[in-house]
């Protein structure tokens, strides 16, 4: 009798070029149209791209716990996120505006309840610094499909598991709406369904890897700003980003979780002086914010950046940023590759990615 062989386990994750990130919300809308469109998901964001310096969302979601204790490797307990610091899904006054005859008098606006309103992005373009060092850059965000995931290990029903992609998925019939998953989640990328009584998120796109098609948030991207691939593709660029240049990192990684989404940090324009000059030696985004961010190796990968851009302005060629322009953008798909248009539609008329 042959033995049976188990199947080999691998962890997807992508990377964000920060420096590429226009902050045009395709990805969440392409990840909203396809996978948010039941009852109770009005509200929901499972990608999102705020403004840094920011609130986020939901609201302070950088101060609300969560992770693992490195001491005890138990979940830590955080807190919970509430409808109001989601915001969102609102209702407006469409009749009002488009039929209501008032000549323009009439502008969209979200409807009660109209205080404490917050929602995705309502301080979209804010950042921080003052006139004329003010800055911001965006930072997409989504699960991030963590290689110790506390969400799974606060769940005390076991709705929470990785796949053998590295995926976190939930079994939302066995999950009964404890939300301890939201509680624990360092990232607050768990939403909660008042309507159907389950916690949701990204899913990884999961039906489109599985026939071969990139997640929607990296194939709609326009700028070319995300890579998705495995970790262990040592040809890959994902690979290559992470583990070889060192210029892709984790956000937050303080929180245990190893979490599979990297970012590629911002390069900061110069501050200006007084009389309007350049002051070379002081970057407008101060660099603990990003260290706060992306820990102390933010600055390596920074000068790496760097020094690599200054070695191609003197005629050098660089692997490093050939890969992170994509000239093709193909390469920004890792193994999936497979155009959706050419699936099969099923029988409601829809492909099934």
């Amino acid at each position: 009798m042959a033995a049976t062989t188990e199947a080999k386990v691998r962890q997807l994750a992508w990377v964000y070029d920060l420096n590429k990130c226009i902050g045009c919300q395709t990805c969440s809308v392409a990840c909203k149209v396809l996978w948010t469109r039941d009852e109770g998901e009005k509200q929901q964001w499972w990608c999102s791209v705020n403004t840094m310096p920011g609130l986020g969302t939901p609201k302070n979601w950088e101060s609300m716990g969560g992770g693992i204790d490195l001491v005890t490797a138990r979940p830590r307990p955080g807190h919970q996120p509430t409808r109001e610091e989601f915001g969102g899904g609102f209702d407006f006054n469409y009749d009002e505006v488009f039929y209501g005859g008032t000549g323009g008098k009439a502008h969209l606006e979200p409807q009660a309840p109209r205080e404490n309103r917050w929602a995705m992005n309502w301080d979209e373009d804010q950042g921080a610094g003052e006139w004329p060092n003010s800055y911001y850059f965006y930072l997409p965000r989504m699960c991030n499909h963590c290689t110790n995931p506390v969400c799974a290990g606060a769940c005390p029903t076991g709705a929470l598991h990785k796949t053998d992609n590295g995926l976190v998925l939930r079994d939302e019939d066995i999950c009964m709406g404890d939300r301890f998953c939201m509680e624990a989640c360092p990232y607050k990328k768990i939403y909660f369904n008042y309507e159907r009584h389950v916690a949701q998120q990204c899913i990884g796109c999961f039906p489109r890897i599985e026939a071969g098609v990139a997640p929607a948030c990296v194939r709609q991207c326009p700028g070319r700003a995300v890579f998705v691939g495995y970790l262990d593709d040592e040809d890959g660029p994902v690979n290559k980003l992470i583990n070889t240049w060192k210029i892709a990192l984790p956000l937050h990684a303080e929180s245990g979780t190893g979490p599979n989404v990297y970012y590629v940090p911002p390069l900061s324009p110069y501050r200006l002086n007084e009389d309007m000059s350049i002051d070379y030696e002081t970057p407008r985004i101060p660099p603990e914010y990003l260290e706060s961010l992306f820990g102390p190796e933010v600055h390596t990968a920074l000068g790496r950046l760097k020094g690599e851009m200054e070695s191609v302005r003197g005629g050098a060629k660089s692997e490093m940023l050939s890969t992170l322009i994509a000239y093709h953008w193909q390469e920004l798909l890792g193994p999936f590759t497979v155009d959706p248009a050419t699936l099969t539609p099923n029988g409601n008329g829809h492909r099934e990615v």
